[in-house]
Order: C-alpha cells, then sequence, then structure tokens
C-alpha cells in the first residue's frame, strides 16, 4: 500500500495540499525574479559572455589551433536593439529564466513532497533516482549549450558573409532567443540515457539493438549536429556529435546494466 493510505484525504484537501504547493513554488520564483532582474550586471555578464572573443570557449580554441600551427583568429559581433521596449522585456524575461532554474530544485522537491505520497515504497525509490539523475542530465545539457554549442554556432553565424558588402546586425532578441532555444534542446537532449533506461525497464529496449543500430545512429547523430551548426568545419562538427554520441554509448551501458539487474 502507499505511505498514504492510513490517511485518505478528500479531492479538495488534495487541492488545498496543490495549492499551497503552488503558492510557495510562485513566491519562491517571484522573489528570485526580483533578485536577478537587480543584479543586471552580473546576469548579463553571464547571458553576454559567448558574444566576446574573450570567452573561455574561444580561447581555448585559440589554444588548440596554435597547437596544430594555424590561428582560430580574432572577431567582434555587436549587437543591436531594434524596439523601444525590446530591452527592458529581455531584461525581464532574462530574469525570469534564471529565476525558473536557480529555484529548480526547490520546485522539483515541493512537487515530489505533493506526489510521493500517493506512491509506494519501491516506487517513491525509483522516482527519486530518475528525479535527480534527470535533473543532473539536464544541467549538464544547458552547461554544453552553453560552453560549447551556443559558442561555436554563434561564432560561426555571426560572422558569416555572403559578401564584404553586406554587414550583420545581430539583434538582441535573435541572440537571446537562439541562446534559449539550444540550451533547452541540449537539456532535453541530455535525458537520451535515462529515457533509454525507463524504456529498457519496460522491456521496450534492449543493449543488443542499440549496438545493432549503433552505425544508423551515429549518421542521425552527424546529421543533427550539422543541423545544429551549419559550418563546413570539421571540428565544429565533432565537437557538437561527440557529446551526443557518447550519450548513445552511455545509453547502452546504462541498459545493460538495468537488463543485469532485472
Amino acid at each position: 500500500m502507499s505511505e498514504g493510505a492510513g490517511a485518505e484525504k478528500s479531492f479538495w484537501e488534495h487541492l488545498d495540499d496543490l495549492r499551497g504547493c503552488l503558492l510557495k513554488i510562485l513566491v519562491a520564483v517571484a522573489v528570485l525574479t526580483v533578485v536577478a532582474f537587480i543584479a543586471k550586471e552580473p546576469l548579463f555578464a553571464i547571458v553576454l559572455a559567448p558574444q566576446r572573443d574573450s570567452f573561455i570557449t574561444y580561447r581555448l580554441l585559440d589554444r588548440i589551433a596554435s597547437l596544430w600551427g594555424s590561428e582560430a583568429g580574432s572577431f567582434s559581433v555587436s549587437l543591436i536593439n531594434t524596439g523601444l521596449t525590446r530591452q527592458f522585456m529581455v531584461h525581464m524575461t532574462t530574469a525570469f529564466y534564471a529565476a525558473l532554474l536557480c529555484t529548480s530544485p526547490y520546485i522539483i522537491y515541493q512537487l515530489f513532497r505533493f506526489v510521493s505520497p500517493a506512491l509506494y515504497v519501491n516506487e517513491k525509490r525509483y522516482a527519486r533516482k530518475a528525479v535527480t539523475y534527470g535533473y543532473l542530465l539536464f544541467w549538464i545539457g544547458i552547461l554544453v549549450g552553453y560552453f560549447l554549442l551556443f559558442p561555436l554556432t554563434f561564432r560561426f553565424l555571426g560572422t558569416y558573409q555572403v559578401s564584404g558588402e553586406v554587414v550583420n546586425l545581430i539583434s538582441l532578441q535573435s541572440y537571446m532567443d537562439t541562446l534559449m532555444v539550444l540550451l533547452l534542446l541540449m537539456g532535453l537532449l541530455f535525458e537520451l540515457p535515462l529515457l533509454c533506461c525507463l524504456f529498457a525497464r519496460m522491456g521496450l529496449l534492449t543493449a543488443d539493438f542499440m549496438r545493432r543500430y549503433r552505425r544508423h545512429a551515429l549518421v542521425v547523430i552527424f546529421i543533427v549536429a550539422a543541423i545544429i551548426t551549419p559550418t563546413a568545419d570539421a571540428f565544429t562538427l565533432m565537437a557538437v556529435a561527440l557529446p551526443i554520441y557518447l550519450l548513445w554509448e552511455g545509453s547502452i551501458f546504462l541498459v545493460k546494466r538495468q537488463e543485469k539487474r532485472g
């Protein structure tokens, strides 16, 4: 039986608990949104860091290029604002997203605390592990996107010209939209090992199947990497494809372990 079976609650009591849970989450997000909004300078120092060629990823690429006897070269891309209220709105939305990320552990804790009484003991244990690993993988994906994928994409697309007569004018809104979308995509993509483990636990996926279609997966991975980073640079393509391929290999390992346990 579930832990909460001894003290059944009515629908309205559950609704009351849910309302209290959501209220706590809203208050926490609202408070941190205000804090992030006030801390404008450090917030946008982080958000706009990949715009500058002094960003750690670019400096690392320069060092790697120097080892090969070539130079990656410096670059300069300026952002412009195209709307009267656009900078203020970008400031507000960025502060909200930052607050959402910072309060995400608390949000997950509150939601799990609300749901957990309805779970069996073993279900609660598996759910806790799945939530913990899923959260860590999501953050790893965001960091890979921020330090690898977005800088490579921005440097290529921001400096690409069909002609020297055409000057790139990158809007702040375009920069922020691309950054947010890529970080979200990488965060979701890094959930692949967890999803594979869940499918293996349900008997829908096996390690042999994944190994058999490894070559097909590799082709798909390179296609996805080429779409994400539309550049002819082989190093950039490999830098994006390698983490995704490692996710596939890690998923095979985890599925195999799951099969041995099951």
